[in-house]
């Protein structure tokens, strides 16, 4: 007898040590401490349970039916891997809706696959070959008339079931995401979140019970008596201008004496900067950091908020500054269909928005999905012009693309020339990107100039969300980081984005190191422009009358991570096995170790979330 007809007599061993191996594969890149004997416990007692099923009641094409399992296993393996290496979390059902990006962004997926990943598919490509012949087929057809033991399948049934069933039930109350799926094993987890999801209801709140001074009291927030910079800027423009994947490590960043981003240093230098300053995007990155900053409102769980959010008649910033008389528009060189950005804008109220139709595409000028900077900003620029000649002030938010990962930037487009070091690694793509991201907004600083606009506006600059993943990045990815930041690169660095806001005689030199977040930057420009928020609901603060913060995080770390005034933390199996990384260093410091992270902050993280989702909830719709 053949090898292969061993394995084709005997596929519930054959394909037991096929996924196993697939698994371990999936737990070596995902897992921090790799696989173990846990990979075995977890993932193969699931596997059986469908195994089982296939020999009690296929009587043909039994072998057929493995190859389907294995199919499906492996796509959820492949799937696990890919998700992980960009969000660094288990990837789940709720990743399906959005599996139409895969093919808009594929560059920047693709550029992600280690070519390692592809050993999941080497089986099934050697099964391929052998089993589309005619012979092979009719054999195959055979494999289920082979007598088997039923009271055996039944014993390994019930022991796998409840095996799967002790797997699950002592971690279901884990918040951490990562150490729930490793301690059921994946594929017990992608089937409980398929059943709690559906299940399980958030804690209900009613509309009545969340108020301002209620979200207040969980972050820490008091009024001041008098409020700095009240209607500083009352009347002027505003303008805000969101940078694609910039991080706050590039400000003041000098490689063999070339800076890296000299207008935004810069301004930097001669405005309020704010360096300690972090993104709120979740699963719909970037989208998810337009629908924070005009919402003040914390992103979905799972899902971008462009997918589940828009459908309500959101509180904004452009209705609230429209409701001052401002004009409103927001500008993306990408088509507004993406993200769902048509409904986003309509949600939050935004009068007007310019796309691809507007900017155009033409082929010497495309970087990522659309325009580059440069045709994005002249282009801006006009219509500001006329905006600005209107009787009314406006605001304007402007998304920049160009230094979208992969960050694969033309040579017509680099500014600059890195070391050798650099050549062929993402760490120098991404430099290059930014380097040009930044030279494209000194161009448009010296248009608001020549315009006369920048004299007459509050203008900002911020980042949408991290651009070098840290589980994406290569041991000599990671080396080239050290050397950049003088230690290890980690969590800390990864969120922290640059927030750099210029008000016309009111900034000035100024480095800000009070914690905030994007969803501060609403009620921070209210304050600057004097209005007055009293009836508008917003999760975040001033951050030029507030020096105490907390900033829940989701989709990049798990459930119950947040950001307070010297740490961020992330929760292990619950608040007590978690771990605090310093906001200064990234050095990290277990809770019972003497981390300042109280659980009470915990605790009131996750009931500003829950308080956020509530509330969107129970809006009416648009």
């Amino acid at each position: 007898m053949s090898l292969y007809q061993g394995l084709r007599n005997r596929p519930f061993i054959t394909f037991s040590i096929i996924l196993l191996l697939k698994g371990a594969l999936a737990w070596f890149v995902i897992f921090d401490d790799g696989p173990s004997i846990m990979t075995m416990l977890t993932e193969i007692p699931f596997i059986w349970l469908i195994f089982c099923l296939i020999e009690w009641f296929a009587t043909k094409r039994k072998f057929l039916y493995y190859m389907a399992v294995n199919l499906l296993v492996t796509a959820i393996y492949f799937s696990a891997l890919m998700y992980y290496k960009y969000y660094g979390i288990v990837v789940t059902y709720h990743a399906l809706s959005q599996a139409d990006k895969v093919t808009k962004v594929g560059e920047s997926t693709y550029s992600l696959l280690d070519p390692y990943y592809l050993l999941v598919f080497i089986d099934i490509l050697l099964f391929a070959v052998v089993m589309f012949r005619p012979k092979t087929i009719r054999k195959l057809k055979e494999v289920g008339m082979l007598k088997v033991n039923k009271r055996l399948i039944a014993t390994f049934f019930v022991a796998s079931l409840l095996i799967s069933i002790f797997n699950v039930l002592p971690n279901h109350a884990s918040m951490n995401e990562n150490k729930k799926a490793e301690e059921m094993g994946i594929l017990n987890y992608e089937l409980y979140t398929l059943f709690a999801d559906s299940s399980q209801k958030r804690e209900f709140v009613d509309m009545k019970d969340i108020t301002q001074a209620s979200i207040n009291e969980l972050k820490g927030i008091q009024e001041p008596q008098v409020s700095q910079y009240w209607d500083a800027a009352a009347g002027k423009n505003v303008i805000i201008i969101q940078l694609e994947s910039i991080q706050n490590f590039f400000i003041g960043l000098n490689i063999d004496g070339q800076e890296i981003t000299p207008n935004l240093n810069k301004l930097a230098k001669e405005d309020f900067y704010f360096n300690n300053f972090y993104t709120s995007a979740g699963a719909g990155t970037t989208s998810d950091a337009e629908y924070v900053v005009n919402t003040s409102l914390y992103v979905p769980q799972h899902q971008p908020a462009t997918a589940v959010n828009v459908d309500k008649a959101l509180p904004s910033l452009p209705k609230l500054l429209e409701g001052k008389g401002y004009s409103t528009a927001t500008f993306h060189t990408n088509s507004v269909e993406f993200w769902n950005r048509k409904e986003l804008y309509s949600a939050i109220g935004f009068q007007k928005y310019y796309d691809k139709e507007f900017y155009g595409d033409a082929a010497e000028d495309h970087i990522a999905f659309g325009a580059d900077d440069e045709v994005l900003y002249a282009k801006t620029i006009g219509k500001l012009e006329e905006m600005d000649a209107a009787d009314q002030p406006f605001y304007a938010q402007v998304i920049s693309m160009s230094s979208h990962h992969p960050y694969e930037m033309p040579e017509n487009k680099q500014q600059i020339k890195l070391p050798e070091r650099f050549d062929d690694t993402l760490v120098g793509r991404y430099i290059i990107a930014q380097n040009y991201t930044d030279y494209a907004v000194g161009k448009f600083i010296d248009d608001l100039k020549a315009k006369g606009i920048w004299d007459d506006s509050i203008v900002m600059f911020y980042g949408d969300h991290q651009g070098l993943p840290l589980y994406s990045l290569s041991d000599k990815e990671k080396g080239l980081m050290e050397d950049i930041m003088g230690r290890e690169y980690g969590y800390t660095d990864m969120f922290n984005i640059p927030y750099i806001l210029h008000v016309p005689g009111v900034s000035y030199p100024a480095v800000m190191t009070q914690t905030g977040g994007q969803i501060d930057i609403l009620p921070t420009v209210a304050n600057l422009l004097g209005i007055s928020l009293d009836n508008q609901i917003h999760f975040g603060e001033d951050l030029l009358n507030q020096d105490t913060n907390i900033l829940p995080m989701r989709h990049f770390l798990p459930t119950g991570s947040f950001i307070n005034d010297k740490n961020l933390y992330v929760p292990g199996i619950a608040y007590d096995d978690g771990t605090d990384y310093n906001l200064l260093d990234n050095s990290e410091t277990e809770i019972h170790n003497g981390s300042s992270t109280t659980e009470t902050q915990y605790e009131n993280a996750l009931k500003l979330l829950n308080l956020s989702d509530n509330y969107v909830d129970q809006l009416p719709d648009k």
